[in-house]
Formats: structure tokens, sequence, C-alpha cells
């Protein structure tokens, strides 16, 4: 549906501006999008049965009785049918319901302003005509509606004007149809500029259309380079810059992490798998290493990026000591489970992993830079005491000799 709305609407762009037509789903989304503009057809309404009324009001104060009481009951018509119209036109309905009430409604208006100058003849009679014609006019401009419907109004004004100076006794026939034809002109003048005002309206709106959707494209582009910048191509996983806009947004530009926080400097052991096991296969190893580091973590609250070559480091927001260490074993032994072949390590046939854990609680003050230093140098020391193990930076053992465990 969208690729079918974008095709048509860059069809139509593509064309001459007077043969755009709307139709299907851009002629509703144009409905919709120009619905709040038909408070101005109910606004007309209104004013119309307002002027109505007070014109009733003065022609019986001001003409003589008689004169007075035969506009009155054409003249009644009026505000009934503008209220319906109003009533109809409150929300939105099917076309043809709205269609069929504005050109009724119009009818018995005009019809109206009509009967009243017939009824009271004499000077009335030809001044009302020209009233009504008016009333059209002014409809025809203001009301943004289908040309259809406009032309029937239009019709609808000149064929009652027509018939009526007609049948006017003070006026020969001949030049009852010069003054429709002269009239006619400019009423078809008006209904071709409203024409021109509602294609450029729609031209709009389609210019409207493209625009957003170049938008959203240009939209859906950008995040596309913000996740390609902030994303390490080859496991997929966040790379450094995220993790350091991540410690950034965490600790606020201040010294401390609401709530406290770990790092784990994860470290694969004797590098060189690209060197023995070719690029592909070492690869392979780092993508299942990250996956691992990830599936070991809580996720959506902990974060994991590539740090380096074969450095990962993950950050653990609101845990202790004790948590910490515990996530940091779970990722070491699942890397030792998994078996993945290290033909380069002096002390194991597969992969393993160093890892450095350093801890912030909720009551110190500690950069993130001091805080990775810490566990950079927690995973010096485990690396030093004999690779694949996890060493808390703080612990009763940090900063003692160790010795490498006998294989």
């Amino acid at each position: 549906m969208v690729l079918a709305i974008t095709a048509e609407v860059d069809r139509l762009l593509a064309s001459r501006t007077r043969d755009i037509r709307l139709t299907g789903e851009i002629y509703r989304l144009f409905r919709a999008r120009v619905w709040s503009q038909t408070k101005i057809i109910r606004a007309w309404m209104v004013w119309v049965a307002l002027l109505d009324v007070l014109t009733l009001a003065l022609n019986m104060v001001m003409l003589p009785r008689a004169t007075a009481l035969s506009m009155l009951l054409p003249g009644a018509i009026i505000p009934p049918v503008a209220v319906a119209v109003v009533l109809i036109w409150r929300k939105p309905r099917a076309p043809w319901l709205q269609g069929a009430s504005l050109i009724a409604g119009m009818f018995l208006i005009l019809l109206s302003v009509a009967l009243v100058g017939a009824s009271a003849g004499g000077e009335f009679y030809e001044r009302q005509l020209n009233v009504m014609l008016f009333v059209a006019i002014t409809a025809i401009i203001i009301f943004g509606i289908p040309l259809a419907w406009t032309m029937t109004i239009a019709a609808l004004a000149l064929g009652l004007y027509l018939m009526l100076q007609l049948q006017n006794p003070a006026i020969a026939h001949g030049s009852a149809v010069a003054g429709t034809l002269f009239f006619a002109s400019g009423i078809f003048a008006t209904v071709a500029a409203r024409r021109i005002m509602t294609i450029l309206a729609q031209k709009t709106f389609l210019f409207e259309l493209r625009d957003r959707r170049r938008v959203a494209q240009l939209a859906k582009a950008n995040d596309r380079l913000v996740l390609l910048a902030r994303t390490d191509p080859l496991t997929g996983i966040s790379n450094r810059r995220w993790m350091t806009e991540t410690l950034d947004r965490l600790w606020d530009g201040g010294r401390k992490c609401h709530g406290g926080a770990a790092m784990l400097m994860c470290d694969i052991d004797d590098k060189k798998l690209n060197d023995h096991l070719g690029h592909a296969q070492g690869d392979r190893c780092l993508v299942e290493v990250a996956r691992m580091i990830q599936e070991n973590v809580r996720r959506g609250r902990d974060q994991v990026a590539r740090y380096g070559g074969e450095e990962f480091l993950v950050l653990l927001p609101g845990v202790d000591e004790e948590e910490a260490v515990a996530v940091a074993e779970r990722i070491r032994q699942s890397v030792e489970a998994a078996a993945f072949p290290n033909p380069a390590s002096r002390m194991s046939p597969s992969v393993t992993l160093s890892i450095g854990v350093a801890v912030q609680t909720t009551d110190e003050a500690i950069s993130p830079e001091q805080l990775q230093s810490h566990a950079d140098a927690a995973l010096y020391l485990a690396k030093q005491s004999g690779r694949n193990r996890v060493l808390l930076h703080g612990s009763a053992s940090f900063g003692r000799k160790h010795v490498q465990p006998a294989r």
C-alpha cells in the first residue's frame, strides 16, 4: 500500500498541474487532511441563517406590513435548512451524503432568497435575484469541495435565475436570457478559479506526502548511520564509542554513578587466533565469545561492547562485588565450556577468558575512567596470575604474586 501511494504521488507530481486528479487512498488522505477546513462551510451556513433572520426582522420594522409578511414565509426556509446542513457536516460522513446534503441545502437557500423577491414583487424581484447570485458566488469561492459539487451549485443558481427572470413581468425574455448569460460568465469564471485553488491545494498536499516520505527515509537512514557508528561490524554488539557515550550518560558528567556500577574487562588469553586458525575461524570465535558474554548479562540493562581486538568491556549498573564476580565467572565458564580450539595457547587447547572486575559502590565517588582503569589493572593481574580466571580489584588477593596453576 505504501509503495503504491508513493508511486502514485510521484506520477501525479510528474504530470501537469491541471491534470492532477486524486483518487483512492490518496483522495481519502486528502479529505482527512482538509476536513478541519469544513468548519468554514458550517460557519457560512450559520452566517447565512443569522443574516436571514436579521433581514426578516428589519423588513418587519421598515417595510409595509403586507410586503414584509409576503417575505416571511419563503425567508423562513433558510434557518432550518442551514441548521440541518451544519448538523450533517459536524463529523465526517460518506461523501455521497455530504454532497447530497450540501447541494440540497444550497438549492433550498438559493430558492428561498429568490422566492423572497418573487413574493414581494416590484423592486425586490430583481434585487433578490442578484442577492441569490451573490450568495451562490460566495459559496463557490469559500467552499473547498469537489468540482462536480461546485458545478452543480453554479448550475442551480443560474437555472433559478433564468427561470424566475423569464417570469419577471418587468423585463422581456431576451433581457432575461442576456442577463443570465452575463452572470453565467462571471459564475463560471469563479468556478474555474475555485478549481485552480483546489488543484493547488491538492498539489501542495502531494508535496507534503512526498516530503514526509523523504523525511522518514532520511530519518531512517540517519538511524542506520547512528547504529553503524555505534555497532561493531564483526560481532554486532556495541563498539567503544557507544560504550563511552553510555558511561558519560550514566555518570552524567559527574564523579559518581547513582546506584553503583561494575565493569568487567574481558580479554581472550593467548591471542593470535587469526594467525593459527585463519581469519574466518578467528572471526567466528570472536562472534561466539561476544554472544556468550551477552547471554550471561541482563538483557536491556547491562551493556556489552567490543573494546579492542579481542577485548570486551561489560558494564553492570546497580550490582555489588559479589554479583559482579558471579556474572564474570559465568562468562568465563561459558567460554571455557564452549571449547573453541586455540592452538596458540600455552595453557589450554581451547579459548579462555581472563576477566578483571572493578566495582563502584553507591557511596563512592569515582569517574568511569578510574573505574575502567581499576578493571584494567585487575585484568592485568589475572593474566599475570595464570589466565583463565576472574580477579576483583581491591580483593584480598589483589596485588599479590600468583603462580599459574599446574595443568
